[in-house]
């Protein structure tokens, strides 16, 4: 059984410029991490590495200095890293990005079974994953809360509905996202370090997938663009209510029905 587990560097601060022209982060220079939400993806390919013996590899797409999450990666026990690098994926909006995995997917598998974290914390779309799903035509289930068992032919799941949870049967090939704390990710491991600091990663430019034609991929062939992107306005106001407990609810209440909180 083969495993792909998609991951991403994203800022690790929230104290990030914006390029005006393109509408994207200028992530030069900026402290980066690994996406928290992969990591639940990651630790979840694990547990059924565990459980059936199966290799896992974990692919991202981004600048050469993303290779830090895939070497991260391997000190948690991914097999297999690989990379998607090149200035033509730059600037991606959510179709191209997922377009571009599904192409690295295609050409370094086939895989059983695709996990993606629930959504990037520099992004929040949560679209990359079903839109993998759908660009490689594989059955795909996002909001995954569990994973209740995996046989030979299909991997069983609870997903997450807003007004209930539904238990499913999805046969391989497949992808799913999974939630937030579907299981505690593990933290890397020293030996694991030291064992795979040579371990070679494949990467992979523009030239090398089936579809090389530039206009497919990045900021031309994106068709949303950012219209304008900026940090939100802080507006902190403090304000001292004197009085006993009664003075002082009375005087929240109309705080608060002056300010329109309350009708």
């Amino acid at each position: 059984m083969k495993i792909l587990v998609c991951i991403k560097q994203v800022p690790g601060t929230t104290q990030v410029e914006i390029d005006e022209t393109t509408g994207t982060l200028k992530r030069d220079g900026v402290p980066a991490k690994m996406n928290p939400f992969d990591l639940y993806a990651l630790e979840t390919a694990l547990r059924i590495k565990a459980e059936t013996g199966a290799e896992v590899t974990a692919m991202t797409m981004g600048p050469p200095q993303c290779e830090s999450v895939v070497r991260e990666a391997f000190t948690m026990g991914v097999d297999r890293g690989v990379i998607l690098s090149d200035r033509a994926f730059g600037g991606a909006d959510v179709l191209m990005t997922s377009f571009t995995l599904a192409q690295g997917a295609k050409k370094t598998g086939p895989y059983d079974l695709i996990v993606c974290g629930r959504q990037t914390t520099d992004g929040d779309t949560a679209q990359v994953g079903a839109e993998m799903g759908e660009w490689l035509a594989l059955p795909h289930v996002a909001n995954v809360k569990s994973i209740d068992g995996v046989c030979g032919d299909a991997v069983k799941v609870t997903v997450d509905q807003p007004d209930c949870e539904v238990a499913e049967k999805i046969p391989f090939p497949c992808l799913i996202t999974v939630e937030k704390g579907i299981f505690e990710p593990r933290l890397p491991s020293y030996r694991l370090l030291k064992a795979t600091e040579g371990r070679e990663i494949q990467w992979l430019s523009l030239k090398d997938l089936d579809d090389h034609d530039p206009k497919h991929y990045g900021l031309n062939g994106s068709p949303t663009q950012v219209k304008r992107i900026f940090p939100p306005e802080a507006h902190v106001e403090h304000i001292a209510l004197d009085g006993d407990d009664i003075e002082k609810a009375a005087r929240l209440a109309d705080l608060l029905e002056e300010r329109k909180f309350l009708r």
